[in-house]
């Protein structure tokens, strides 16, 4: 089992993986509230639908690391993931387009926070695990000709 798990942590991607995962996890305390309703931003943290949405998409890239030996749902559960980074993302565009008299981009990000980055940041993350994970697929399938 050690074994394993020490192979698991040599590859480029589990390290790659690993950051995101760590991203979103922090991306969950730094995310603020919005209420639409009264066009508010509220500064409750941790209780509201983003810390859960950045909670599973952590579970998701971590979950990822652990299943290293069927390499082809792991590709389809990073793109998953990208999907789910890009529509939060999309929710923030959103987001920032109905804040009422916004003067600054720092003002932006102040108000709402520095959580807002991570969905790109982690993207970047995930793709570059992708591209690994596809090299290792790509070369095992080169092998397999040979053979």
């Amino acid at each position: 089992m050690l074994k394993h798990f020490l192979k698991m942590i040599q590859r480029i991607q589990s390290i790659f993986l690993l950051i995101a995962a760590a991203l979103y996890g922090l991306g969950s305390f730094l995310v603020p509230d919005w209420d639409f309703g009264k066009k508010e931003l509220w500064l409750l943290y941790n209780e509201n639908y983003l810390s859960i949405w950045y909670l599973i998409m952590a579970a998701l890239s971590l979950g990822v690391i652990f299943i290293f030996k069927n390499r082809s749902l792991q590709l389809r559960l990073i793109r998953i993931t990208i999907f789910l980074s890009l529509v939060l993302l999309g929710f923030f565009v959103y987001w920032f387009l109905n804040l009422p008299g916004e003067a600054s981009f720092s003002e932006l990000l102040s108000k709402k926070g520095i959580g807002v980055i991570i969905p790109l940041v982690s993207i970047v993350f995930l793709r570059m695990a992708y591209r690994a994970i596809k090299r290792d697929d790509d070369l095992v399938k080169s092998v397999d000709r040979i053979r």
